[in-house]
């Protein structure tokens, strides 16, 4: 009887000393845990917590916080990207805007003081318009899309036959693209598809893109534009087959005011709005547009939106 009482007794004891140095371990890693949160956060730095453990109990909080480091971690990245897109968007917006202000106001000066003989004083007046008309249409462009990415400009989706708006979009280029000597491609199918979208915006959409491809893609000889679907989706494609998009460059041209040199995001005098307005186009119809380009074979760009039913109400 004697030996089953010891042998509890080791056997509780046993018990005791494991919790004990279990607790004790536990402690350890919860201090360690701690301290290295205060560090990660006063030195804002980008690592994570690295305990090696069996502890059931702590490892789905291990994976917790180091999820929720790598969020702040993205968000911090997110945050650092945007204040530099805005600080290059008001540098190049006040070069923007300087440019064609310091042209109409020397004109006004020359004919203010008559230094503009009379049958020049039209031609000078005509000039200075003309850049008072691009100003204002640039202002309109930031406009647009400071109300697009506030969320002010709320779109109105409706039953869009997208045939008729490819076909109107291209048939108003044609002109152009012929004059340059341009091949046009065009595939746009009989069969009537509807999309949730907004005339307007997609109008503007495909503008954007198609004045984007005959001014950045014309060495390639041609421009095309094909409408696809399938079950669930539209898929709207502006081709070339011009010098293209280097694989650097295809996660920028969709950012605010990205001015690189060699870019084709430069609709409006330089500015570098076509394309982000496009994309934020896009996003408000609840759709997606996505970008490939292969140097002188096919430069791509694809407008995905949601399919509705081909029957009319």
């Amino acid at each position: 009887m004697i030996y089953i009482f010891i042998s509890v007794i080791l056997i509780l004891t046993g018990i005791i000393i494991f919790l004990y140095r279990s607790k004790v371990v536990r402690d350890k890693q919860i201090k360690y845990m701690h301290e290295k949160l205060d560090k990660i956060i006063s030195e804002q730095t980008s690592e994570n917590l690295l305990v090696f453990t069996d502890d059931k109990e702590l490892i789905p909080l291990l994976i917790g916080i180091n999820n929720l480091l790598n969020h702040n971690k993205k968000i911090l990245a997110d945050y650092t990207k945007k204040e530099e897109s805005i600080r290059k968007m008001i540098s190049n917006i006040s070069h923007d805007l300087k440019t064609p202000l310091t042209v109409i106001v020397g004109y006004l000066e020359m004919i203010k003081s008559n230094k503009v003989i009379e049958k020049e004083l039209g031609k000078e007046v005509h000039k200075a318009y003309e850049k008072a008309v691009e100003l204002l249409a640039l202002i309109n462009t930031f406009f647009d899309l400071a109300k697009l990415e506030s969320g002010d400009k709320e779109l109105q989706l409706e039953k869009i036959h997208i045939n008729e708006v490819c076909r109107k979009c291209i048939l108003e280029f044609y002109e152009i693209l012929t004059n340059q000597g341009l091949d046009v491609s065009v595939n746009i199918p009989d069969e009537p598809i509807y999309v949730a979208g907004n005339e307007e915006a997609l109008d503007r959409i495909l503008r954007n893109l198609i004045s984007n491809a005959i001014k950045y893609g014309s060495d390639g000889q041609v421009v095309g534009l094909n409408l696809e679907y399938d079950d669930a989706f539209v898929y709207i494609e502006v081709w070339d087959k011009g010098k293209g998009i280097d694989e650097m460059n295809k996660e920028n041209v969709f950012e605010r005011l990205y001015t690189l040199e060699d870019s084709r995001n430069k609709l409006y005098q330089g500015s570098g709005l076509g394309l982000t307005i496009t994309k934020r186009l896009v996003e408000s119809l609840e759709g997606d547009i996505s970008l490939t380009s292969k140097a002188y074979e096919k430069t791509v760009f694809t407008v995905k939106l949601k399919k509705l039913v081909s029957q009319t109400n």
